[in-house]
């Protein structure tokens, strides 16, 4: 055999083996796992900015919103969901689907701009929903909260975005310590989990919001650092959220950065490897 045949049949074979494991990357991604980096710091001190973790696509079953869109701005690439799988859009179904449980931690399709967002189901089909006066009310009873301590952390340029935290204890200088106070919240069913509050705010009181049967709502647990069900589409909000734009149960943290790139192994945060969620 020549040397050029056989130079040729080595390129196609890393042609077929790259295809392969896109092929498998993309079936993974799909109907498994789907990996996804928190942008944002509005599920402190739950999830930090820079943790990195898998959701578990199979537990809810699929619909259109289990495709991945494939976005690279720089290549001018934009393939939404709905372009792969938009067969499946409209009915607010799934295949094989299950039904999430109250505090579950979920990543979801935004029902308007479809981006991928992270929060926690705080209310059902079926369910009213109001804070008043910073404590959440379900179904017209407060739930059970309980002090937790302080949340501390650096003020400081935070993540890919380089966003600073806000902090309770005022406006603090580059370094200081920023605080925030911690609450253990427990729901209906003993889900416990801790929320963080920063200010009195709008979004501490609110009206009573009756969830729609096949909709969900969602809240962050840095409840006044988060946009969330408890805001309107209309103005930029979340809304409740269509049984079908549900995309994965978050479980677990596999590892977290505190710089600007996940390849900065020299910020990993030691303490949060393979961590368990609330």
């Amino acid at each position: 055999m020549s040397s050029d045949v056989k130079k040729s049949s080595a390129i196609w074979e890393t042609i077929k083996t790259v295809f392969w494991a896109l092929v498998i990357a993309g079936i993974f991604r799909t109907i498994l796992f789907q990996p996804f980096w928190i942008p944002s710091g509005s599920m402190k001190d739950t999830l930090l900015i820079g943790d990195f973790l898998f959701v578990n696509k199979f537990v809810y079953g699929y619909s259109y919103a289990s495709c991945p869109s494939v976005r690279i701005q720089r290549l001018g690439i934009d393939i939404d969901a709905k372009d792969i799988c938009g067969w499946m859009d409209g009915d607010n179904t799934r295949i094989m689907g299950g039904e999430p449980e109250r505090g579950d931690i979920i990543v979801f399709r935004h029902p308007v701009n479809g981006s991928d967002f992270i929060k926690r189901v705080i209310g059902l089909p079926g369910d009213t929903v109001q804070m008043k006066d910073g404590v959440l009310h379900l179904n017209g009873e407060a739930v059970k909260v309980e002090d937790a301590g302080t949340f501390e952390e650096e003020f400081a340029a935070q993540g890919p975005m380089q966003r600073r935290p806000r902090c309770e204890n005022g406006v603090v200088g580059e370094g200081a310590a920023c605080l925030k106070s911690r609450h253990r919240e427990t729901l209906p069913g003993g889900r416990s989990y801790v929320t963080l509050n920063i200010t009195t705010q709008r979004s501490d009181s609110t009206g009573v919001f009756t969830v729609p049967e096949g909709h969900y709502f969602f809240m962050g647990d840095n409840r006044d650092n988060s946009t969330d069900s408890r805001f309107p589409q209309t103005v930029g909000g979340v809304g409740f959220v269509p049984y079908e734009n549900l995309i994965g149960r978050a479980g677990r943290v596999i590892f977290s950065s505190s710089g600007r790139s996940m390849l900065f192994f020299w910020t990993w945060r030691g303490d949060r490897f393979f961590k368990g969620l609330e």
